[in-house]
């Protein structure tokens, strides 16, 4: 790799493509933390679908957004995190220019997810309660489900501004009001709760994403000095970020329950890693592991094709004023 890496133009880049991505898929996010968040019994949504159509009716078109602010104000930083570190620790491991084995390409993701989290789980754990809200409230207005009195909750700002209690006005909550009272409440572990199983989720998808799509790329290349084409290199994103995604789909749904701090009273409560997997597998079969999977692939495969169309581009060193925007392949 006889090129400097530029770290600034590699931020900017992925800080764009994250936002990009994150406006475009956005409320298939949504279904799928809710429909990662349904307990046997308890189901308000029964497909990706229905669960979009019945959060417009009930909230409008801006409640599939919910949770998207605090979305878009820290996918930047995760986002180029990620990437710059990956290209960061590529650049570290090769030996004279020459290529990266398969094990130095899992390393260099490893140590590109590793270096995320710091960003991530306080952007996960404010996201999910946003985006929890109206799944909770749905289950309070359907019969049968949850008596009204019996909603369970861990926090009251949460309680009180997701309208999880009966008899209570509707008021919008901000990601700024949950996050301070974590921190009044917990200090700033409160914000990362759910951190190990963060990582158990995101260094595995960075150890399968990055060499996969490094791979898949190369076979786009017309010679081995050239850059692949355009449309091979979002391809190439999309197929690796999608199968990464599936692969790792179980930790995100342990990941998830751990964060969601508001719960119906027929919701467990888990205790850690171990304890979440354990009640999920005793109590919902293994098959609750792979709940929001289509929608994780749908997620993360336009976001990594995006990413990797910013990188070919070259959007970052444009601004940086390194190079012109490639617009095609050389």
């Amino acid at each position: 790799m006889s090129q400097q890496i530029s770290l600034p133009a590699k931020l900017i880049n992925g800080g764009i493509a994250g936002i990009v991505g994150v406006t475009c898929v956005f409320p298939i996010d949504l279904a799928k933390t809710r429909l990662q968040n349904q307990r046997q019994g308890q189901q308000v949504y029964k497909s990706m679908v229905d669960c979009l159509i019945k959060t417009v009716r009930s909230e409008g078109y801006f409640g599939m957004y919910r949770g998207a602010a605090v979305n878009l104000t820290l996918v930047t930083p995760e986002k180029a995190i990620k990437m710059a570190a990956n290209d960061f620790f590529r650049c570290h491991l090769s030996k004279d220019g020459r290529g990266l084995t398969v094990f130095r390409e899992m390393l260099a993701g490893c140590a590109a997810g590793m270096c995320q989290v710091i960003i991530t789980t306080p952007m996960e754990m404010l996201k999910i309660q946003l985006q929890d809200a109206g799944r909770l409230a749905a289950q309070q207005r359907k019969p049968g489900i949850i008596p009204p009195n019996r909603l369970v909750t861990t926090n009251v700002v949460l309680s009180r501004s997701y309208n999880v209690v009966p008899n209570t006005s509707p008021r919008a909550v901000s990601a700024t009001q949950i996050a301070r009272e974590l921190l009044h409440s917990q200090g700033i572990q409160g914000l990362y709760k759910g951190l190990g199983a963060t990582l158990l989720r995101d260094v595995p998808f960075s150890i399968v994403y990055f060499p996969l799509f490094a791979n898949l790329n190369k076979l786009g290349k017309p010679s081995p000095d050239a850059a692949a084409p355009f449309y091979w290199s979002f391809i190439s994103g999309c197929v690796a970020g999608s199968t990464a995604a599936v692969a790792v789909n179980p930790c995100d749904v342990v990941k998830t329950r751990l964060q969601s701090l508001s719960k119906g009273a027929n919701e467990e409560t888990y205790s850690g890693i171990i304890d979440c997997f354990s009640k999920v597998m005793k109590r919902e079969g293994p098959s609750a592991f792979l709940k929001g999977a289509g929608c994780r692939a749908l997620v993360i495969a336009p976001l990594f094709g995006i990413v990797q169309v910013m990188y070919f581009i070259g959007v970052g060193e444009f601004i940086m004023s390194q190079s012109s925007l490639k617009l095609i392949s050389d």
